[in-house]
């Protein structure tokens, strides 16, 4: 098998707000901004922001407070806020949103000592996974899965295109190709292409994956 990903249910207990900025303690929030510094104050504020992240003082899913009062408090200008916030939204530390504020970004971590499907991933940390289908397809092999799949030219296989969801947020684009021998039929894929390769005996015990980040897809029919 070849695979490219271009990387609630309701419960009777509500899981505590993630650690948000303005829970942080006065100026040990974030750090001081320090005039004399030869970084642009944008640049200083973003190093702030972006260390308090990786340190995780402020943790995935944290809100950040308006520009205009992060402006206020730092005594800097919205321009400079904003500048700093895109810098890491670009960066895919936070998460900006129409109406919604900005966001400190959930991570995905991917354990490559073992294999397992997205499917698999997700319910182990706890989120519902789902996809919205792009393409599933059969079709004849092209010489690049001919030499990947160790497989003859000209031989069948299917392909299965899809934007991959945890919890209704888009989180990848995978593209699978697999030779048409390791599954009854096209439809034999719901979910878990893992779960219907192992039906068949074919379940991957090694595999080679290549990620890179893309835009967020928009779903199909939308």
């Amino acid at each position: 098998m070849t695979a490219g990903i271009a990387l609630q249910g309701s419960g009777v207990h509500a899981a505590p707000a993630p650690a948000s900025l303005a829970q942080l303690d006065g100026n040990a929030r974030l750090g001081e901004l320090l005039p004399r510094d030869r970084k642009p104050l944008y640049a200083q504020f973003a190093h702030l922001l972006r260390r308090a992240i990786t340190e995780g003082r402020l943790e995935a899913g944290a809100a950040l407070p308006p520009e205009r009062d992060l402006a206020a408090e730092y005594g800097v200008s919205r321009i400079t806020i904003r500048k700093a916030i895109a810098e890491l939204a670009e960066d895919g530390l936070l998460t900006r949103k129409q109406g919604a504020g900005t966001t400190v970004t959930r991570r995905i971590e991917q354990n490559f000592s073992r294999i397992s499907s997205f499917s698999e991933e997700m319910t182990a940390r706890g989120q519902l996974p789902s996809s919205a289908w792009i393409l599933r397809a059969a079709g004849a092999v092209t010489p690049v899965e001919a030499m990947q799949l160790n497989l003859s030219p000209g031989a069948p296989v299917m392909r299965f295109h899809r934007v991959r969801i945890a919890d209704d947020a888009p989180m990848a684009v995978e593209f699978s190709t697999v030779p048409s021998y390791c599954l009854g039929g096209i439809d034999d894929v719901s979910e878990s292409l893992y779960a219907a390769l192992a039906l068949t005996g074919h379940r991957p015990v090694r595999a080679l994956q290549r990620l890179r980040a893309v835009p967020k897809p928009a779903r199909p029919g939308c």
